[in-house]
């Protein structure tokens, strides 16, 4: 039978404006222990912005986060899937474009994103990443 993206996806998104501060992301993917956010303006994907982008194009490079718009540091041109394509191109995009995740769209709104980890737990559920995926949050300090 044939996997769709919505079987396997994380359902869901969260999504700021495009003028939200880093701080508030942060605190939004603390609070949810999530590893991005979604950039949207009217339910339309600007972007992707992930913890590393707050760390790596932000934090690191002496910018203030509670003032830096998430726009500045998101990353624009996502890749998308649709919730109802079949698993094994999300499968294709990630491996040609060598990401880690892909927005999934319904009807042109962001509704949830497949991860690496979402595919191995679907498709190889004893690998190590289906194990690591599965587990419970990292809720340490």
């Amino acid at each position: 039978m044939t996997q769709l993206v919505r079987d396997v996806m994380t359902k869901g998104v969260e999504a700021l404006p495009p003028e939200a501060t880093l701080v508030e992301a942060a605190r939004i993917m603390r609070d949810k222990d999530i590893g991005d956010v979604m950039v949207a303006y009217h339910g339309r994907l600007l972007g992707v912005l992930t913890d590393r982008d707050i760390a790596v194009r932000s934090v690191a490079m002496g910018y203030d986060p509670q003032l830096m718009p998430v726009r500045s540091v998101c990353t624009p041109d996502v890749l998308t899937v649709r919730a109802d394509d079949e698993a094994a191109t999300a499968v294709r995009l990630m491996r040609e474009h060598g990401v880690r995740r892909l927005a999934v769209l319904e009807g042109g709104r962001p509704v949830g994103v497949i991860t690496l980890g979402d595919l191995a737990k679907a498709r190889d559920p004893q690998s190590a990443l289906a194990g690591i995926s599965a587990a419970p949050p990292n809720s340490g300090a």
